[in-house]
């Protein structure tokens, strides 16, 4: 939104001045030209193609060094169209064919950096032809002559360098926000364009149909909410000045924060049509009074700035009665009317499927018809229901290693995937199950919270480029996500301990030709049903990219052992101790201990797996015997502890060297430690004697990765580090200190379902609490309406009994007239002796009533007794 001056008509600030405060008064360019400049550069920014593609969004500002530092060793003079501005309303040109030099300039350039057939060397053709067309216009007017417009040549565009190949970006970029445009999975805009033609006419049955080469965005489904704001923002284009000018164009961005500081000083909450855009694009505004907000914001932040006078004063009225006009046609047409044009109906909350809520960033399985026993992993971009009622998932694909053409030593994380280009619709019924994918920067720390212990997790890293086969490594994992879900995050259950995750090699690289060359071309992965990942991979030899890695350096075997009659005695003596291994970082990532292999953490529950011809020393809380049947045990990372014995022959483990026979003995100090729990053997040689006990100890770096309840099980020297011997203990840990315990996985079953029952306890709970108070406003409703009805029924009676003494009097007063009140009397006297004579009436019928009862019941008593007699009796 660029502001104005006060006393100004004209849209840009700083050219309004008439020439004050810019030190170039009397300068040869009349005002009239420089207006025209900014003219010519605004309609620069106001260039659409057909499919609403920006042409100059890549130029409004200069080549960030940080993120391209070679542009400016090949550029040598750069321009860019915000440059351009800050000239003119510095006033820095002093003839009209400087600024149209500076216009070429910009194209120039980005031919000049870029290859041809990319996107910013296509729109630098876009940009050049309308400076062109702009100039010629203004000629044509007689505003400049025909040389002034001709475009200068600035030099050859060089021909591009073949190699190395081009390095793919690997950023979304979030400042593009136009509705209409289109992108591929790397972050860069690409105008829709038609299938591309066959590199030959040959069928060698590995084509890739355009339909298996669906890359860039998920389709649109707007709600009919977003459609409505769409609306107004498309309506109010259509407004323009009297010379023509769209009148929102000084409202597209905000202005520059280096040519007007005083702006965001004034205005305290900045915003333009473009980060409007953004907001609706990220699902931010919740209804079309929302979205009008800072539609009117905006407006107001112009009519506060900028004079009742200016243009863009007067602009902004127009516009804010517009906007409003529209948002109130738009809430008045039902939802219907927003059904895309296929049918579809957006579903924005999601779709209830299986008992479960499926939403936009849900982490899913969906079936795989090229192979069952691998699903393929996808994150959910939009969902929507069809007119026949189905309803659909659109979402994101992640390969897994074996589905991709990579190198054939490249090596990847167990359960790694990597992010793809392609976004396909599936119903709801070929989802399966969750999953979660997490970066790689997350994995090794801990696990999403609340996912279920027996659902997958993933580790991403890369992008898969499927045009290129190339996989880039991703720098922000936000770029990766739907909009929806971009800002926000996820809990997480923390190890203890990070992880150490070692890279494993490709699970195809055996798939390399025995003939395969570094020159052949890239190998193409095998295809098979329509909508299904390729059903395997394939590898090459070719060579590798700069910014690629090189495999991680083989882990050393240990030295072969040799029987014990081959050697002489004096070289059979236990190697001495190694000194501490520290750990350190190979070139694919990994954390490894300097000469040791890395050895898996385990949980104490589980059981351990001995490696072949190894066997697994078991703790001991004392040493009791060395006639015990030898057990040789090598241990990664572990430093072996000499025994005084004499010298019996022993294999090293790896990284552990050997010195003079008996150096080791000689040089280790004696240890109370040692000599209380090993037992000295005799020293004349025996070859069919018993192997002596030999202890091993963990280094201190490997030690310090053991956790302390963990250390607690086994026996430990008097530094608290671990140790292990070469032969089985006679005891075992006495009962008090076994610790049994679950697995993980059980324990996390068993905490999911005491979470479950406690929720659905307090949901009981909630629930009664509810109906208790329902109850009593009820109980508190009845008793406030009865005491209202008594009081009511009380102040009809009394109306009514008003009423009648009033009917009453009145007719006395109609009959008898001035004798009414003795007639009144009178009445009363005889109703009163009649009242005396119905009570005296009522009292005598009472009385011969129970006269009368009692006459009959004596009669019936006699009978009864006269009965009694004459009754014959036994």
């Amino acid at each position: 939104m660029e502001p104005s001056q006060a006393q100004s008509e004209e849209p840009v600030k700083s050219i309004e001045d008439d020439n004050k405060g810019d030190g170039q008064n009397g300068a040869p360019i009349p005002d009239d030209l420089w207006r025209t400049m900014i003219d010519v550069v605004l309609t620069i920014y106001e260039v659409r193609e057909e499919d609403g593609h920006d042409p100059s969004r890549l130029f409004h500002r200069s080549v960030n060094k940080r993120y391209v530092p070679d542009y400016y060793e090949v550029i040598k003079e750069p321009m860019a169209l915000s440059i351009l501005k800050q000239k003119i309303n510095k006033r820095e040109y002093r003839r009209f064919s400087d600024f149209v030099r500076d216009c070429a300039l910009i194209s120039h350039n980005a031919q000049t950096y870029n290859r041809p057939m990319s996107q910013a060397y296509e729109d630098a053709l876009v940009i050049k032809d309308v400076f062109a067309q702009e100039f010629n216009k203004l000629a044509k007017q007689g505003i400049i002559t025909a040389q002034e417009a001709q475009l200068p040549d600035l030099g050859e565009i060089p021909d591009p360098d073949p190699l190395p190949e081009e390095e793919e970006e690997e950023e979304e970029d979030d400042d593009d926000d136009d509705d209409e445009d289109d992108s591929d999975d790397e972050g860069r805009h690409k105008k829709k364009r038609g299938p591309k033609p066959k590199r030959d006419g040959k069928d060698d049955g590995q084509k890739e149909p355009e339909m298996r080469k669906k890359r860039g965005r998920p389709p649109r489904v707007d709600t009919p909410m977003e459609t409505r704001i769409k609306a107004v923002l498309k309506g109010i284009r259509k407004l323009k000045d009297s010379s023509g000018q769209l009148k929102v164009r000084h409202f597209e961005r905000l202005p520059d924060k280096g040519t007007y500081p005083d702006y965001y000083m004034e205005i305290k909450e900045p915003v333009a049509i473009d980060l409007i855009k953004r907001k609706s694009k990220r699902k931010k505004y919740q209804s079309v009074d929302h979205f009008m907000r800072d539609m009117n914001l905006m407006f107001n932040n112009a009519k506060a700035y900028n004079q009742p006078e200016s243009q863009i004063y007067r602009d902004a009225v127009d516009l804010q009665l517009e906007s409003r006009k529209l948002a109130e046609l738009e809430k008045k047409k039902p939802d219907s009317e927003y059904l895309m044009e296929d049918g579809r109906f957006p579903l924005p909350d999601g779709i209830l499927y299986k008992g479960e809520m499926w939403k936009v960033g849900d982490w899913v399985h969906i079936q795989n018809l090229n192979d069952v026993t691998k699903p393929v992993v996808a994150q959910i971009y939009r969902t929507w229901q069809d007119p026949e009622g189905e309803k659909w998932v659109n979402a994101c694909w992640y390969y897994r290693p074996e589905q991709t053409v990579h190198h054939y030593e490249k090596h990847f994380y167990p359960n790694e995937v990597v992010k793809t280009g392609q976004y396909r619709d599936h119903r709801i019924e070929e989802v399966i199950d969750r999953c979660f994918v997490m970066f790689v920067t997350r994995y090794n720390r801990g696990r999403p919270r609340g996912l279920a212990p027996e659902k997958d997790v993933y580790v991403c890293e890369s992008r898969y480029n499927e045009e290129k086969h190339k996989l880039n490594k991703i720098k922000t994992w936000a770029s990766c996500l739907p909009d929806e879900v971009r800002e926000k995050d996820y809990e997480m259950d923390l190890f203890d301990i990070p992880r150490r995750i070692k890279k494993i090699p490709s699970p195809i690289k055996h798939l390399l030709n025995k003939d395969a060359k570094e020159t052949d071309n890239l190998p193409r992965a095998t295809w098979g049903a329509e909508n299904a990942p390729p059903v395997v991979g394939a590898v090459h030899c070719r060579p590798r990219d700069e910014n690629e890695s090189p495999p991680p350096e083989p882990t050393p075997s240990p030295p072969p052992s040799l029987p014990p009659s081959s050697l002489p005695p004096a070289s059979r003596q236990p190697p001495i101790s190694q000194s501490p291994v520290q750990p350190s970082v190979d070139s694919q990532g990994n954390i490894t201990m300097a000469g040791v292999p890395p050895v898996p953490i385990r949980s104490p529950a589980a059981p351990v797996v001995p490696a072949q011809g190894s066997p697994v020393p078991v703790p001991s809380a004392s040493y009791q015997s060395p006639n015990v049947a030898p057990a040789q045990v090598y241990q990664p990372g572990l430093q072996r502890r000499p025994s005084f014995a004499p010298p019996t022959p022993s294999v090293p483990y790896p990284g552990a060297t050997v010195s003079s026979p008996y150096a080791a003995a000689q040089a280790t100090p004696y240890s109370p430690y040692q000599t209380n729990r090993l037992v000295p053997q005799p020293t004349v040689y025996n070859p069919n004697a018993p192997r002596p006990i030999e202890v091993f100890q963990l280094s201190d770096a490997a030690n310090a990765a053991i956790p302390a309840d963990i250390r607690e099980q086994f026996h430990c020297d008097d530094h608290g580090r671990v140790l292990f011997f070469s032969s089985l203990p006679m005891d075992i840990l006495p009962s008090s200190r076994q610790k049994l315990g679950h697995s993980l996985k059980y324990l996390a079953a068993k905490e999911e379902r005491r979470k479950k029952v406690e929720e659905r306890k307090r949901k009981a709970s909630e629930q009664e609490e509810r109906e208790e108070a329902a109850k009593r406003a009820r109980a508190d409703e009845e008793s406030a309406l009865a005491t209202r009805v008594e009081a009511l029924t009380n102040r009809a009676v009394e109306t009514m009994t008003n009423e009648i003494v009033s009917g009453t009097d009145k007719i006395y007063e109609a009959l008898y007239q001035d004798q009414a009140d003795a007639a009144k009397s009178a009445d009363a006297k005889v109703r009163e002796q009649r009242v005396v004579i119905d009570r005296a009436t009522q009292e005598q019928t009472a009385g011969i009533k129970a006269h009368t009862q009692g006459a009959s019941f004596v009669s019936l008593r006699g009978n009864a007794v006269y009965m009694d007699d004459i009754e014959p009796r036994s």
